[in-house]
């Protein structure tokens, strides 16, 4: 009989990186992932395990005057002829790589061997965070256990090429709809057609001139983009609506209110209908946690850069605690099929974590 697979905490952070990713763990299919993480935690002893759906809390309670949460997400998007994962020349291909089995590796290389921290941890490795809001796992726990979050700061181990990553962007997303009136398309002129007129949405959307906010010291870069449309009814008929979608990415010094506001009088006078809003996170750069994390882990000269997509560090920012993205992997290769991510990052940031973890000097 062939033995049950099981993740082994002994190995490595880059070959533990190669057992994750070539657990096929889509959104809404992580219940095997889920499964092996969750067995591999509840067999280290001073760890107290909590698992809620498919994601799992591993927490130490030594009574330290602080606690720490590291967090990773353990689906992926879907499969694009992407698995298994190879090993070449110093680079980890593979789905999840990058984004973010890297980064769950080096929470599991560090919830096995970091028994005596200076901080109490907490572990937390999520479900769905690729998928719409209503599926995340942490934003389920934070509303059936926001306890198991409370935390002074937390790393959320988004790709960042090894570099903290503050704050992150909001994003609304709305249907900007022009409207017409059906004809006969051989007497188009007895009719107004929707779609033409839709013609002006875009016209503005290629005039916006991008906010670029500096915050923190961090210049962030907005954006307002057509990413879909639609409209028409026949092929012989003139269309009396069309929907453009457009997605903004607002800078974390406007709220979601501010950011509609914004979009609303942008594409004025045209009806809008929002189909998605999350806020942003400011960098929190001057918190006392945030700025000794920095000083621990961002080099000599305190590297630090925006981070310019959403991640779930505005969901600890939403529940009062301060956050950055540090992990590795480009960004950039999130979601692409030749996603990868160099081992040297997988390593790094592994080292400086244990460092931060265990009071020590990092070693750069």
């Amino acid at each position: 009989m062939t033995a049950p697979p099981v993740l082994d905490l002994t190995a490595d952070a880059v070959t533990l990186t190669r057992h994750l990713v070539d657990i096929e763990s889509v959104s809404r299919n992580e219940q095997e992932i889920a499964d092996l993480v969750e067995a591999a935690l509840r067999a280290l002893p001073h760890l107290a395990v909590v698992r809620r759906g498919h994601t799992v809390v591993a927490r130490t309670s030594l009574g330290r005057p602080s606690r720490v949460v590291l967090a990773g997400h353990l689906d992926t998007v879907p499969v694009n002829d992407n698995l298994p994962s190879r090993l070449e020349d110093g680079v980890l291909h593979g789905l999840g790589t990058c984004d973010m089995k890297g980064g769950d590796a080096v929470i599991l290389r560090l919830a096995a061997t970091v028994t005596e921290p200076v901080h109490d941890i907490t572990f937390v490795l999520y479900e769905a965070e690729e998928i719409e809001s209503e599926f995340n796992g942490l934003r389920l726990l934070s509303e059936s256990d926001p306890d198991l979050l409370t935390a002074d700061f937390a790393v959320l181990m988004e790709p960042s090429n090894a570099v903290v990553e503050a704050g992150c962007q909001g994003t609304l997303r709305v249907d900007v709809r022009t409207r017409g009136e059906r004809a006969h398309s051989a007497r188009s002129w007895r009719g107004v057609n929707a779609i033409h007129a839709a013609a002006d949405v875009l016209n503005r959307l290629r005039q916006y001139d991008a906010r670029k906010p500096v915050i923190d010291g961090l210049e962030y870069h907005e954006g307002l983009s057509a990413v879909g449309i639609s409209g028409g009814v026949a092929g012989n008929v003139i269309p009396d609506e069309c929907v453009v979608t457009v997605n903004y990415r607002f800078a974390p010094d406007r709220s979601e209110a501010e950011a509609l506001a914004f979009v609303t009088d942008f594409f004025a006078p045209y009806d809008l209908t929002v189909t998605d809003s999350a806020p942003g996170a400011l960098p929190g750069l001057d918190r006392p946690a945030a700025k000794a994390f920095v000083d621990a882990v961002g080099g000599p000269d305190g590297k630090v850069n925006p981070k310019f997509g959403w991640t779930d560090v505005a969901r600890f920012t939403t529940l009062g605690v301060p956050a950055v993205n540090f992990g590795p992997g480009d960004p950039m290769l999130a979601h692409k099929q030749e996603e990868h991510v160099p081992v040297a990052q997988i390593e790094s940031c592994e080292r400086e974590l244990r460092a931060w973890l265990q009071g020590e000097e990092t070693q750069q």
